[in-house]
């Protein structure tokens, strides 16, 4: 069965725009688009509790309303991405268990995320941090709107995303200790489709005993050769396997987190890992994916890996 690039809606600008990027991703992927959304609502957590309690629409309606997100959506995208094969499926049930059941046949899952301010968006919302913190497959979450532009009417459409990224890096967060396969494939896969350069940034802490490179100059220079030697030596064989691809790589002292945070302002789009295991109070994203999917500018692909 052929997997699709596959959108999950709620009828946000938001969710326009992830639905916008997963036609031009589908597009570079010749991939079939799939739309879907969850029809079933439910009382949001913080409606106040009264024996009236809060009104829910009967299902029928509910269902209606989700044919016709679905609908505008789909006129939307095909304005702008023709020849992109589109399906849509209004699926019963909660928005997390319906987008999870609906990435189970993905080749990846796009979403859309709020942008809260000007000055620091917030990419995760209850629903986008419930399906990623699950997700076994690639989950991209696009903002609403670029540079932390407030969510408006006036969204770009999938022509103006393609011509937005069109020139810009794919950015790689890349963890020498524990780098992974899958991980780093999607982001050499995602810059080669883009024809756009791969931009690799590795946050290493020096040894407790360092004191700085001015006063232990051979010790500076020593550790940082053996960071960018480790860092040739992972990325050699996807080197070769793509060897028209522009590669700039580059370690920084401290967390990696800021430096990703910061690359995001002018990618097309920005490429971290998650492992899969669960900890002791739910699945774990790790601190320096969480810093970046709740201050990052550009869409954020989290790929899940053991």
């Amino acid at each position: 069965m052929t997997r699709t690039i596959t959108v999950g809606l709620d009828g946000s600008p938001a969710s326009l725009a992830a639905a916008d990027w997963a036609a031009h991703e589908a597009q570079l992927r010749n991939l079939p688009l799939r739309l879907v959304t969850a029809w079933e609502w439910q009382a949001p957590a913080f409606a106040p509790a009264t024996g009236l309690g809060v009104p829910v629409p009967p299902s029928d309606l509910q269902r209606a309303s989700a044919q016709h997100l679905l609908a505008q959506a789909r006129s939307r995208v095909a304005e702008a991405s023709s020849e992109v094969p589109i399906a849509t499926d209004e699926i019963p049930g909660l928005p997390v268990p319906a987008l999870l059941k609906a990435a189970e046949e993905a080749e990846l899952l796009v979403l859309g995320s709020r942008g809260l301010s000007r000055t620091a968006g917030y990419l995760l919302g209850s629903v986008s941090q419930a399906v990623l913190a699950s997700c076994e497959r690639p989950v991209v979450l696009v903002r609403a709107a670029e540079h932390g532009v407030e969510e408006g009417p006036s969204e770009p459409s999938a022509r103006e995303v393609t011509a937005a990224v069109g020139h810009r890096d794919v950015v790689l967060g890349l963890d020498l200790h524990k780098p992974d396969d899958a991980v780093i494939d999607f982001a050499f896969d995602a810059a080669s489709r883009r024809a756009a350069r791969l931009r690799i940034i590795h946050g290493w802490t020096p040894p407790p005993y360092y004191y700085g490179g001015e006063l232990m100059p051979d010790m500076n220079d020593g550790m940082v050769k053996q960071v960018r030697s480790e860092l040739s030596d992972v990325l050699r064989p996807w080197q070769d396997r793509y060897p028209a691809l522009e590669i700039h790589a580059q370690a920084t002292i401290g967390g990696a987190g800021r430096h990703l945070v910061d690359a995001s302002y002018d990618a097309a789009l920005v490429v971290v890992g998650r492992r899969t295991r669960r900890a002791a109070v739910g699945a774990h994203i790790g601190p320096v994916t969480q810093a970046l999917l709740h201050h990052a500018v550009a869409p954020v692909a989290v790929v899940a890996h053991d």
